[in-house]
């Protein structure tokens, strides 16, 4: 039998403004497609695993995703402080293996400044630093994997500026419409290890220095410079959350139901990922309609623009059939073309789409903090190779009209 790969490669170069138009805009159509899946399987990995050290957050009443992504994910936004009597009872439950207070309001070139406990520090390292220790006094500071600052640099906290942007408290004297530094001076002694989230970039230092800096009670006797459980219950402010590590499942459950309250609420950050998932699931079906549109769209365009093509090659191909080349062969050299078109184009979209999922998941990184990277999946190679199987269906139309057309009428 003939090899009909010699005149399809001769019809590609022949024509190759065509061809390349035509590979660009399957490229188009299925790079949208792969970029929309996964971007959406790296977002919901990234979120997912920033979120993995908060076993349990604690807030006032309100909405639980803006308690999450304020001291989650370290989003500008305020927030409702907790009751400083939730606060006690919280730090006094038997069953909780650490209550980390989440503390807002100051920042340094940008970074923001949260105040915490030592334990929680550990806890979100994963048991240990990469570089240093835990704070140990007032003026001391943990600094995220990401930040540029290094262990020995000193800084002055700067109120009211940068990501977190500023935090009012009702006992707070500072609260002004200008950014300002504090007095202190703060020494880096700790560098956490990379946790893939916003926490990567922040600057973590004792609470008590949070809650003494805006005028607040710090939860021991006053001039004392303790970093740290145990507090004093009529010490304790309030704070815009608590992140609880339960000694066991059960215990997870048991809190999370006894602080679900009139003066408080608490949740697992899952739970609430679990409902934004479903929101961007929602959108993704959306765009996955719209991206299918745009392909089917692409093929018959391809189609119509390729039939017409070989209309203008119709007098050559009869040639070929009056000089005895068999139907088969035509019809395959037609197929053949038309396939390999849509399966290069197929291909290069498939490169297309990881790329620009790639660009978005750093830019995504960058303004975020969250860790994203996307990788090729099975979705994507689905979809990759449906399209394909379509363009192959699709090229048996053309060639099918060209095999069934008489020699003596396509000579005429």
């Amino acid at each position: 039998m003939m090899n009909p790969l010699p005149l399809v490669l001769a019809t590609l170069r022949r024509n190759p403004i065509t061809t390349v138009t035509f590979m660009a805009l399957i490229a188009a159509a299925v790079g949208l497609g792969v970029a929309i899946t996964a971007q959406e399987r790296a977002l919901k990995r990234g979120s997912a695993h920033a979120a993995d050290r908060f076993d349990l957050v604690i807030a006032a009443p309100g909405s639980q995703t803006d308690a999450m992504l304020k001291s989650v994910f370290l989003r500008t936004g305020t927030i409702e402080l907790l009751n400083p009597d939730v606060v006690a009872r919280v730090f006094a439950e038997p069953n909780a293996e650490i209550v980390a207070p989440i503390a807002f309001g100051d920042s340094h070139d940008g970074a923001p400044i949260v105040g915490s406990v030592p334990d929680f520090v550990t806890h979100l390292s994963g048991g240990a630093l990469s570089e240093g220790r835990v704070f140990a006094d007032h003026e001391e500071a943990v600094v995220g994997h990401a930040s540029p600052l290094k262990i020995g640099d000193t800084f002055h906290p700067t109120h009211g500026e940068g990501r977190m942007g500023e935090e009012h408290h009702d006992d707070d004297d500072h609260d002004e419409d200008h950014a300002h530094e504090h007095g202190v001076e703060l020494t880096v002694v700790g560098r956490m290890a990379p946790t893939g989230s916003p926490w990567d970039t922040a600057i973590v230092v004792p609470v008590e220095l949070t809650w003494e800096l805006h005028n607040l009670p710090t939860g021991h006797e006053k001039g004392s410079e303790q970093v740290g459980p145990p507090y004093l219950s009529e010490r304790l402010p309030g704070v815009p959350a608590l992140v609880v590590k339960p000694d066991s499942v059960a215990a997870a459950y048991g809190l999370r139901a006894r602080y679900k309250a009139q003066d408080s609420t608490a949740f697992f950050p899952a739970e609430v990922l679990v409902e934004l998932y479903e929101l961007l699931g929602d959108m993704r079906s959306l765009m996955n309609v719209m991206a299918l549109s745009t392909q089917t769209l692409v093929i018959i365009a391809i189609l119509a623009g390729v039939m017409v093509l070989l209309r203008l090659y119709r007098v050559q191909f009869s040639i070929l059939r009056a000089l005895g080349a068999p139907r088969a062969f035509i019809f395959l050299t037609i197929w053949s073309y038309v396939a390999l078109i849509v399966t290069l184009g197929a291909m290069a979209g498939l490169a297309l789409g990881m790329g620009l999922a790639g660009i978005v998941s750093t830019a995504f990184t960058a303004e975020t903090g969250i860790a994203l990277q996307a990788s090729l999946g099975g979705p994507e190679l689905a979809l990759v190779a449906a399209i394909i199987v379509i363009g192959m269906a699709v090229a048996t139309v053309p060639a099918a009209l060209l095999y069934r057309k008489p020699v003596i009428d396509a000579l005429r």
